[in-house]
C-alpha cells in the first residue's frame, strides 16, 4: 500500500462519525436512508462523510432506482491492516548499535 493511500484511509477513519458509518456497514450493505436513520443524521451531513470515505476508497456505492447503497471495501481494510502490520514488525526489530 502506498503511503498516500494509507494516509487517506487513516484520515477517513479518524472521524468518530465515519467510524460509526464503518461499524454500521460492517453488518453489510445499507441504503443511505437506512444510514441516516441508524445514525440519526441529516442526509446532507452524512453525504459529506460518505464522499470522504468514497474518495479514500474505503466504501463503494451503487445506485438502484432512486436509492444509493453503500458497502465497505474489505480489500481496503485488509491493505491498511497489512500496512500497519509492516510498521508494527519494524517496531520489533532491535535497535542498531549506537555511535
Amino acid at each position: 500500500m502506498a503511503e498516500e493511500q494509507a494516509r487517506q484511509l487513516l484520515r477517513a477513519l479518524a472521524d468518530p462519525l465515519r467510524l460509526e458509518v464503518v461499524q454500521a456497514l460492517s453488518a453489510g450493505e445499507l441504503c443511505v436512508c437506512e444510514l441516516t436513520e441508524q445514525l440519526g443524521l441529516a442526509q446532507s451531513r452524512l453525504s459529506f462523510h460518505l464522499r470522504v470515505m468514497r474518495e479514500a476508497q474505503l466504501i463503494e456505492a451503487r445506485e438502484q432506482g432512486r436509492w444509493v447503497y453503500y458497502r465497505l471495501r474489505p480489500e481496503a481494510l485488509e491493505a491498511l491492516q497489512a500496512w500497519l502490520a509492516g510498521i508494527a514488525a519494524g517496531c520489533r526489530l532491535p535497535a542498531p548499535p549506537c555511535c
